[in-house]
């Protein structure tokens, strides 16, 4: 279970955007934030991730509170999230091919290139990544195929925790379609659980086992 308990979080200590929220995810349950622009989820997306520690709060992953946040947090509390972001030419580094861009986290974990290559093998035809676009940069490919690449580097640590902040913002219906129905089709296999933030009231409900509601923090 991931519990968010009384988080309070911003980028400015005098003015919180997220005050005082509690959210729970269950083992392999889906639960879609929905919610207008700048009502602070995608700051509460980003907690639940270790990404951004709060001003007040915890984060408890199966019973145990977060020790730490971004590369503070011990690997098998950091490596247990995948996160999808909106936008994803600011998550990618324009120097890496795609082929390299999805293996980043493996490497970064110390995986052996073979075990990366391997991995990547596998996830490309997933996502729908042929071996020529895998080979191309950022700058060379749209946005959907980016966000394709995006879905693979985070599935390629096979994590517990799906974190997809707007993730089909960006996309045209059909590429939205294919990327929720690999990250479903993860969620079956793996029993990962899923935070979906979004404001496609539509998609989330269809989406996801139950849908959170939240207007703009107080």
């Amino acid at each position: 279970m991931l519990e968010l308990r009384g988080i309070t979080a911003g980028y400015e200590p005098r003015e919180p955007v997220v005050r005082d929220v509690s959210l729970t995810i269950g083992d392999g349950e889906a639960v879609g934030l929905l919610g207008p622009s700048g009502c602070g989820k995608s700051t509460l997306a980003r907690v639940a991730a270790l990404l951004h520690r709060p001003d007040a709060g915890s984060v408890v992953i199966d019973g145990e509170p977060a020790r730490g946040w971004r590369h503070g947090a011990p690997r098998e509390q950091r490596t247990a999230f995948g996160v999808v972001f909106q936008q994803p030419r600011q998550s990618a580094d324009p120097r890496l091919r795609l082929r390299d861009l999805i293996a980043e986290p493996l490497r970064a974990t110390g995986r052996r290139r073979a075990e990366a290559d391997a991995r990547v093998g596998e996830l490309a035809p997933v996502v729908g990544l042929s071996d020529e676009l895998l080979a191309r940069r950022p700058h060379e490919v749209s946005d959907g195929q980016l966000q394709r690449a995006c879905v693979a580097r985070a599935l390629v640590l096979r994590p517990r925790w799906l974190i997809c902040d707007e993730m089909t913002a960006m996309l045209d219906a059909s590429t939205t379609a294919a990327l929720v129905g690999v990250v479903e089709a993860y969620r079956r296999e793996s029993g990962a659980g899923l935070l979906a933030v979004g404001h496609d009231a539509v998609l989330l409900e269809r989406w996801c086992d139950r849908v959170v509601r939240w207007e703009r923090s107080p």
